[in-house]
């Protein structure tokens, strides 16, 4: 018991230090982390998928999520032209025409797949980079709404686990994920709210109240994706999506929440920015 706790205590800090270092450092280092996540996340999701007979080109679909990000992210920092997008399209089609020489008759289900981890997880996680270079420092990488992000999300998994585990008595989606319930919800929103408050003197570029909606979009957005993966995890039988983070799962399980949080944040920062 003490060596399982021990691990999953290691795995857990060890992934935060990877993490942070990633945001904080610099913006390379970020772009790195990133690039391996939405990878690894993406190889995840077309494992679980072949766990029901279902078949995707992970590959090509792993390559194609790595050059959207990669754009994306140079398209932000200004050193590409937004245009540079129409190679994402491009790599898509190509799928069909690659799909054509596959040995399996279910071309058109293949193709799905390997498109819908794209717009799951690539896709997505391609709107931190937007994030990453919101302009509020004359377009120069800033960490600062990431690292908030991330940490009202932990805090969000944090106080729903805690509260839910001594209050919760009614189910939130007991269909979908049996132990989440309303108390946990309500309880991880009032702690990323509580959490806002205080990250409104350490992070100024947003007024208090900017930050309360910040906070929860977080903690709705948040707790729709948590329910998304759970719901995929359900309909392939799995308890994790993957094993690289010993006690903790994959990194679908790390990124779930992000999964939708990260667009919602972006469009709210897009709505403050031509607002004010």
């Amino acid at each position: 018991m003490k060596k399982t706790l021990f691990i999953r205590a290691l795995s857990a800090i060890i992934f935060l230090v990877i993490l942070l270092s990633g945001i904080l450092i610099n913006q390379y280092l970020y772009l790195a982390i990133f690039v391996v996540i939405n990878a690894l996340s993406q190889f995840e999701f077309y494992k679980l998928i072949r766990k029901k007979d279902h078949y995707a080109q992970y590959g090509y679909g792993i390559f194609v999520g790595i050059v959207l990000f990669l754009s994306t992210f140079f398209v932000a920092n200004g050193t590409l032209p937004a245009a540079t997008y129409l190679i994402s399209v491009f790599l898509i089609l190509i799928l069909f025409i690659i799909q054509l020489y596959g040995k399996r008759e279910e071309h058109f289900t293949s193709v799905a797949f390997t498109i819908v981890a794209i717009l799951y997880i690539s896709v997505p996680l391609s709107t931190l980079n937007f994030i990453a270079f919101s302009g509020i420092n004359e377009n120069q990488y800033t960490y600062e709404f990431i690292l908030a992000m991330f940490i009202l999300i932990w805090v969000n998994d944090s106080g729903a686990y805690i509260l839910g585990s001594i209050f919760g008595k009614h189910k939130l989606f007991e269909r979908i994920s049996p132990k989440k319930t309303w108390e946990g919800s309500i309880g991880g929103f009032f702690s990323a709210l509580g959490t806002s408050y205080f990250l409104s003197f350490w992070l100024t570029s947003l007024n208090i109240y900017e930050w309360f909606i910040f906070a929860t979009i977080v903690s709705v957005f948040g707790t729709y994706g948590d329910l998304v993966e759970s719901h995929l995890k359900r309909r392939v039988g799995v308890k994790d999506s993957g094993r690289i983070m010993p006690g903790h799962g994959g990194m679908l399980d790390r990124f779930d929440s992000t999964f939708f949080v990260a667009p919602m944040i972006f469009l709210y920062l897009k709505i403050l920015e031509h607002l004010f």
